[in-house]
């Protein structure tokens, strides 16, 4: 059986050149080459930003769908837009900050084809600072669908850079949606509520760049406002009974209301199964 898929990234301005180089080359590195490439540019992109997409569309002109919209417009209506236009059956998603081991896309294709009625599949994640030498946590999800159905209550049971899905799946629960820092946890609810079968390998297959942005962009009462609608969401699309709406909203808000350097802590040793010492 050979599945042909399409890799899936958006960009916006403010994104780093030299990461965006080394996520591309990541995924052309494939052991499992992609059919086909589509960079979603989020409204207009800096010089050097340019430069990195040309050099890759330079070289390999026939792989790269560049989809310009003329303003920018969020990571769930951007990766929409991609979606609809992606060529094959099969997507897989990556950011434009992050490095794909070279197995992750055969080792996930690999799933698909020894069970046909999955839709989406996931690895585990290493998170790093700087450079890949220096892994700071390892994010460890669950593996099998009652597992993930049962951690999707209270988490997102996917790393979203590392999923590869069916398109035609996808598409028929209503596709990525606008819904700041939640774009892809609403999809998830929505693909686990229709009852499609997912999936967790149990190998670190990408690293994920992280900082401590990362963690002042989960904070604050506007998020925490944002966070409570999204559970409250879950709640109506009966994921979650109300006992568990109230835990689990109230425990976020904690967390996200907490002064940075002590987020950052609970992120790394209490939310990662486990973490590498400096």
């Amino acid at each position: 059986m050979s599945i042909k898929y399409s890799v899936l990234m958006s960009v916006y301005k403010k994104e780093n050149p030299g990461f965006l180089k080394e996520s591309i080359q990541s995924m052309l590195n494939q052991t499992k080459k992609p059919n086909e490439f589509i960079l979603i540019e989020d409204g207009p992109l800096t010089k050097e930003l340019y430069d990195v997409i040309d050099f890759f569309c330079t070289e390999k002109p026939k792989l790269f769908n560049i989809i310009k919209l003329e303003k920018n417009v969020g990571l769930g209506p951007a990766l929409a837009v991609g979606v609809e236009k992606a060529r094959y059956d099969y997507i897989a998603r990556m950011d434009s900050d992050d490095i794909s081991e070279k197995t992750r896309i055969e080792k996930e294709i690999n799933e698909f084809i020894k069970d046909k009625s999955l839709v989406i599949v996931g690895t585990n994640v290493d998170e790093f600072e700087g450079s890949i030498s220096n892994v700071v946590s390892r994010v460890v999800l669950p593996q099998n669908h009652q597992d993930i159905v049962l951690y999707n209550k209270k988490r997102s049971p996917f790393r979203h850079p590392c999923i590869l899905f069916k398109k035609k799946e996808i598409m028929s629960v209503g596709n990525y949606r606008k819904y700041d820092f939640f774009e892809d946890y609403d999809l998830y609810n929505r693909i686990i509520s229709k009852g499609y079968k997912c999936k967790n390998i149990q190998e670190s297959l990408v690293y994920v760049r992280t900082s401590s942005d990362f963690y002042k962009r989960r904070s604050g009462i506007s998020y925490v406002i944002i966070m409570s609608r999204f559970r409250w969401g879950q709640y109506k699309m009966g994921i979650t009974n109300l006992f568990e709406f109230l835990i689990y909203t109230t425990s976020h808000a904690l967390v996200c209301l907490m002064p940075n350097t002590l987020r950052k802590i609970i992120y790394k040793k209490i939310l990662r199964k486990n973490h590498y010492e400096k």
